[in-house]
């Protein structure tokens, strides 16, 4: 493959650059991991079932801040089944 009007270094360069952005990426995103004390600090809404708080396509950022979960508020969870998280808003509560 050849790259006009491109030294050898330059190409390097170019290389060593793209590495630089996508490190820094990953280490922004471990970094939003251990911050956070969520494995997945960061999620896409991928339906329109939280309108019109969130819509379609909107990013949340994520942090486990509480065990304890009350009505209104909004979690994020996986199922075995799904491998992308699923976001609601608490609803009710049932008694156990």
């Amino acid at each position: 493959m050849k790259f006009p009007n491109m030294t050898v270094h330059q190409l390097l360069a170019q290389v060593l650059n793209l590495a630089m952005v996508v490190t820094t990426s990953f280490m922004f995103y471990k970094g939003l991991s251990v911050v956070s004390n969520s494995p997945s600090p960061i999620v896409v809404v991928l339906s329109g079932s939280m309108e019109p708080a969130f819509q379609r396509g909107d990013i949340l950022f994520l942090w486990n801040r509480e065990s304890r979960v009350n009505v209104g508020d909004i979690v994020v969870y996986n199922i075995k089944e799904r491998p992308i998280p699923i976001v609601h808003r608490v609803l009710r509560q049932h008694s156990s």
